[in-house]
């Protein structure tokens, strides 16, 4: 992890880095409680699709997880989001049919992929995995970090749910915006819901236009941990209630414990 820039905004420290891995450069950023080096829990954050390491909502996340509770969040940009995006027209064409979709309403199917796009998003999920492993190897070898949540709903369900059913590292994690049909790689993904075992918040919207009711129900109940719970909030894909960000800080605080 090379550290490539670094700025403090009311207590809290944000540094810009780069990370390696397998020949790429993975953009992330880490946040950090401005004060002495103390071991302290990281929540590591995955944006949706066609957002970034820094989208609003990830970048008001991570300031509470420092402020709040006192922990470290990291994020990094999924393969081909943010500065990774190498063909600016195509992501704008991505953002613009996501748009479109979600203002159809729910009930038409969620979105729609062709075999090129389904392909790519297979690809990407993969590739996402193991970005997020080389970034646990780093910190393991900072030393900074006794335990590690996972937060990411939708694209970063996508990705984050085989990623923490395969990493043992993990110790909690808030997944949700997903289910299981009509998705490429839908058996994979299932197998690895089923193989979870760290406690889960699970979060759906009732009117979600890309996730219908019976496909994200069946996912929660295909994850396998003995420990999971469901939070259910009226509204659209995007509509997340804010009042929930305090659910998270407490089922993270409940399951990797205090800073320090």
């Amino acid at each position: 992890m090379e550290i490539l820039s670094e700025k403090i905004e009311k207590g809290v420290v944000e540094q810009r880095f780069d990370l390696l891995v397998g020949g790429d450069t993975v953009p992330g950023i880490r946040w950090l409680p401005e004060g002495p080096k103390v071991p302290r829990p990281t929540i590591l954050l995955g944006h949706g699709g066609t957002n970034h390491k820094r989208v609003e909502y990830l970048l008001a996340l991570a300031r509470r997880f420092v402020r709040h509770l006192g922990y470290t969040a990291v994020a990094l940009d999924a393969p081909g989001h943010g500065e990774r995006v190498t063909d600016p027209e195509k992501a704008q064409r991505r953002r613009r049919a996501l748009e479109a979709r979600i203002a159809e309403g729910p009930g038409s199917g969620g979105l729609a992929l062709g075999p090129e796009e389904a392909k790519e998003w297979v690809e990407r999920t993969t590739k996402g995995v193991a970005e997020w492993q080389a970034l646990l190897d780093n910190l393991d070898e900072q030393g900074d970090s006794p335990r590690y949540g996972y937060w990411g709903v939708s694209m970063g369900t996508a990705i984050g749910l085989p990623f923490v059913a395969s990493e043992p590292r993990i110790s909690a994690a808030v997944l949700g915006l997903a289910g299981l049909r009509n998705r490429p790689g839908a058996e994979r993904f299932e197998q690895a819901a089923r193989q979870l075992r760290v406690p889960v918040l699970f979060v759906l919207q009732w009117n979600d236009e890309l996730v219908g009711q019976t496909s994200g129900l069946a996912l929660f109940d295909a994850i396998g941990s003995k420990e999971k719970t469901l939070h259910i909030n009226p509204g659209g894909h995007v509509q997340i209630p804010l009042f929930e960000r305090e659910a998270y800080e407490t089922f993270f605080l409940r399951h990797l414990g205090p800073a320090g």
